[in-house]
């Protein structure tokens, strides 16, 4: 098992197919000509099979696609089709416009569970979120997976001046349909112009649901980052990821593997092993993820000694979002 210094075990890998996107979120990827690696920098299908099998012999037992969009990373069909033989469960993070076209795949790779990122249930602002007229289509492909009996989870970015708007409307959304709603509190990552007055706390959005909604609160799962509730007589429920103002870190059993095959064994955290590289060059690769994980600091990859509303990004190492993988 992977067991860093502070006993966590690590038994869950998000892996980035690639670090592009068919949209431009102002929060991710805002500029229309950001930059993509160039092929041979990324992962190729085969290194992205081997790396997990050697995760997996580590202890994995679940691994989740990102990207960028994952669906975007040409054979995604064919690496969704070899991930499934290995004795993990496998999920997705998507963006979900491409949900239809994959459908038939996702089913056949056995994936129970998919999380979309939809920040917003207008379409003009999701236009102005996205850069794209793909509501309807999201929508669509959302009420898809409902119909082929997919758990559904709705990834809400919560950004001060944005997410008060439809704070109550998301939560209307779990009333007829059993969808999981979770606001995460919006993350510092290089170029996304954070600022800890943007933050709205699980707290605060929880008192404004209160004001509406008879809640309950729900039992959370080990290792869970999401703070689960009910509204009474709902069949959804929603949840606060709280990884600004209530961090989850004591519990962490997550690792990353970036598109050009870096291992983060944080998401905030700077320190990357380069195993794509070692891959290349022979080297073993079990040690190198060892030893990642017994370096990881015990909270907030180490950048956030102060609390987050004393963090200035201009102090802070990492990379964007993009380039981490969602």
């Amino acid at each position: 098992m992977l067991i860093d210094k502070h006993h966590r075990v690590h038994d869950y890998l998000r892996i980035s197919l690639t670090d592009s996107c068919n949209f431009r979120c102002s929060y991710c990827m805002p500029d229309e000509d950001t930059p993509c690696l160039p092929q041979s920098h990324l992962m190729s299908e085969n290194e992205i099979i081997q790396i997990a099998k050697v995760f997996v012999s580590l202890g994995v037992t679940k691994i989740r696609l990102t990207g960028g969009e994952p669906m975007v990373r040409k054979g995604f069909a064919s690496i969704l089709k070899e991930l499934a033989k290995l004795p993990v469960e496998l999920t997705m993070t998507s963006n979900g416009v491409l949900i239809d076209k994959y459908l038939a795949d996702l089913k056949t790779s056995g994936m129970k569970s998919v999380n979309i990122s939809l920040d917003t249930l207008d379409k003009d602002s999701f236009f102005t979120l996205t850069k794209r007229n793909q509501f309807d289509k999201v929508w669509e492909n959302i009420n898809l997976l409902l119909e082929h009996n997919f758990r559904v989870k709705i990834n809400v970015v919560a950004i001060k001046g944005k997410v008060e708007k439809e704070l109550l409307d998301f939560i209307q959304i779990t009333k007829k349909l059993p969808l999981h709603v979770r606001f995460i509190e919006f993350m510092p990552f290089d170029g996304n112009r954070w600022d800890s007055s943007q933050v709205v706390t699980a707290q605060q959005m929880l008192q404004t649901v209160m004001e509406e909604y008879d809640i309950v609160k729900l039992r959370d799962e080990p290792h869970a980052t999401a703070k689960k509730f009910k509204a009474v007589g709902h069949e959804g429920t929603f949840a606060f990821i709280t990884t600004m103002s209530e961090h989850f870190c004591g519990s962490c059993n997550r690792m990353r593997l970036t598109a050009d095959g870096k291992m983060k064994n944080c998401l905030f955290g700077s320190d990357e092993m380069d195993l794509l590289g070692e891959l290349r060059k022979g080297n073993e690769l079990l040690p190198l993820i060892q030893a990642s994980i017994r370096s990881k600091h015990k909270v907030m990859g180490g950048q956030f000694s102060e609390g987050y509303q004393n963090t200035s990004t201009t102090s802070l190492q990492n990379r964007s979002m993009i380039k981490i993988g969602g």
